[in-house]
């Protein structure tokens, strides 16, 4: 293997049969590079489905009121479900050993101003926990506290870019803003990985929002956090009975699935999830489909390697040359030309994936990435397949007699 008289032969060799040789290699590298560049893809569609819901915590259900359409206890259909603020206090009453938190939601639309400056933004009216379901993280001052919804104060928490539109470089801590023809004092300033259109928006206090609409105490959601040391069957039982729970009360018919609704996050990301991966064993079926052709493409081309090189086979074997000589020589070749070629097609996979990064996030993969350890294994199981590709064909060249080699045309 070491010899140095062999390497240079195969060298030659590899001068002599140029093209041969790059189409050897060529269907070795272009076969690793696809199954690089194809699991990588896998690997981006994961990101994207676990990016989306990195921004908001996943022990929550997001619970929305609707509309009937089936009669139910003497309640026509067609009905608009209302929540009020008893619905969250049945609610903390009724699952201790569930709920970590509830917090309402009112969502409005408000034209917001600051002395010469104004924009519409999305004004929510929550309560304290609400902060931990959008993983809001402050940047200045404070959240909104028990003490806002007791008291119905006027304080606002508003996003970057709120404060970035309304106040340019001037801190906006303790400044007074018109909010839908309300005057509000901003006591905190949020980011929120979420995206620009989350930093466009306004925390008030839901309590205050009800005294504004003619002091009602209706509200538009229910964000409820379950404790994550129940799991997700925990969460899936306490999503079940909450269902029943909200039906009962409001007189929705079991059978209505637009009465209400509920959005079980943990349940959603686990089913993304589980979608993903199998895209991915979809993507990893086709990617090892291209190992498969490539190791095809190797032994087609080393029986015609050989069928070419029967006469000098013959040739060296009348010279004295051993059966396993020449295995080895050609064995030692296809192995060389398989190596370098994978390699270089691993290589050049691994540069795509990493030149590419943000510009496929267009088409749902992000950072799309193969780990090293799994390029290399998958480089040398073809490198494997490729030893053994040259080794069946060497094989019977070497069983053959000089006599008949030396007559092949």
């Amino acid at each position: 293997m070491f010899s140095r008289d062999i390497w240079k032969e195969i060298f030659e060799t590899i001068q002599k049969n140029k093209l041969r040789t790059f189409l050897s290699g060529f269907t070795v590298a272009l076969g690793i590079l696809i199954f690089v560049v194809l699991f990588g893809f896998g690997n981006g569609l994961i990101n994207t489905f676990n990016q989306f819901f990195s921004n908001e915590a996943t022990n929550v259900f997001m619970v929305f009121r609707g509309r009937t359409t089936m009669p139910y206890k003497g309640y026509k259909a067609n009905r608009s479900i209302e929540f009020d603020n008893s619905d969250l206090e049945d609610i903390e009453k009724n699952f201790p050993l569930f709920l970590e938190y509830i917090s309402p939601r009112i969502t409005r639309q408000d034209t917001v101003s600051y002395q010469n400056e104004s924009n519409s933004y999305a004004t929510w009216a929550v309560g304290p926990a609400h902060q931990f379901s959008e993983m809001t993280i402050m940047m200045k001052g404070r959240y909104l506290n028990v003490s806002d919804i007791n008291n119905k104060t006027k304080n606002a928490v508003i996003g970057r870019l709120v404060e970035e539109d309304l106040f340019g470089a001037k801190n906006s801590i303790g400044k007074y803003i018109d909010v839908g023809g309300s005057s509000f004092k901003v006591v905190g300033v949020f980011q929120d990985d979420g995206g620009d259109n989350e930093e466009r928006n306004i925390f008030i206090p839901y309590t205050t929002r009800q005294l504004i609409e003619k002091n009602t105490d209706k509200i538009d959601a229910m964000v409820i956090g379950f404790k994550p040391s129940i799991g997700y069957a925990g969460a899936m039982a306490f999503e079940k009975s909450l269902d029943k729970f909200i039906r009962e009360k409001k007189y929705i018919n079991p059978q209505d699935r637009n009465g209400i609704f509920i959005r079980n996050v943990a349940d959603q990301l686990k089913q993304n999830q589980q979608f993903a991966r199998v895209l991915q064993i979809i993507v990893g079926f086709v990617a090892f489909g291209t190992i498969i052709a490539g190791i095809i493409g190797i032994s087609n081309i080393m029986v015609f390697v050989v069928k070419e090189r029967t006469k000098e086979l013959g040739i060296r074997k009348a010279l004295g040359a051993t059966p396993k000589s020449v295995i080895g020589t050609i064995l030692l070749e296809s192995v060389f030309i398989t190596t370098v070629s994978g390699f270089i097609g691993m290589l050049i996979g691994v540069g795509i994936l990493s030149s590419m990064g943000e510009r496929l996030e267009d088409f749902f993969i992000t950072n799309p990435y193969i780990d090293m350890p799994m390029a290399v294994i998958a480089t040398i199981i073809l490198i494997i397949f490729g030893g053994i590709a040259g080794y069946v064909p060497a094989k019977r060249a070497a069983n053959i007699k000089p006599i008949v080699a030396l007559r092949d045309e």
